[in-house]
């Protein structure tokens, strides 16, 4: 009994962990290849990651891979590099991360009176497709960018990963019969 659970143990050990890391701050030189080298410093990988600039400051977030040693080594020393640049820092293990799909991109608009609960069906429509989500923004126009007298128009952007055998114009298709009957107009464009 003791030897199995002992084999379990080191089998547990073994595994690839992953853990989902969240920094913001101020945008400051040389602190993403900063933050890479103590990733990579303990031996694990980066298999994803997405930053963004906003204003003076930036967010990003990463999904590193590696031995249960590695991952908790990242987990103590991570906060430490954060503090002495003045990030905040957040972290969650995870696991069964697959790579996402960037060769197949597009870029999906909508537009017209909002409603509620929209992004909740748009964003359920995309996952009832195995269609990802990487960027969103949402904005409520002005009544100079309007051209109704209805002040409750938005528009919606969202970068999109579609799988390959989706086939784009019937994905655009069936968006529409969504969007018809909400008075929404959209539209998906790839990106290359």
């Amino acid at each position: 009994m003791y030897v199995i659970a002992n084999l379990k143990a080191t089998n547990w050990l073994k595994m690839q962990q992953q853990l989902i890391i969240t920094i913001l701050g101020s945008d400051q030189f040389g602190v993403l290849s900063t933050l890479a080298d103590t990733v990579s410093g303990v031996g694990c990988n980066i298999l994803d990651s997405r930053q963004a600039i906003y204003g003076e400051d930036f967010s990003l977030t990463m999904i590193i891979e590696g031995s249960q040693s590695a991952i908790t080594q990242a987990e103590c020393l991570l906060p430490h590099t954060c503090q002495k640049h003045n990030l905040l820092s957040m972290m969650k293990r995870t696991k069964k991360h697959c790579k996402q799909n960037l060769e197949h991109l597009a870029d999906v608009i909508i537009h017209g009176e909002s409603t509620p609960g929209l992004i909740d069906q748009v964003t359920d429509f995309f996952k009832q497709h195995h269609i990802s989500v990487s960027a969103f923004r949402l904005k409520f126009l002005d009544k100079e960018e309007n051209d109704s007298a209805n002040d409750k128009h938005m528009k919606c952007k969202m970068v999109i990963s579609i799988p390959h055998e989706l086939e784009v114009e019937k994905i655009e298709q069936a968006l529409q019969n969504l969007l018809q009957p909400l008075n929404l107009q959209g539209s998906i464009k790839p990106n290359h």
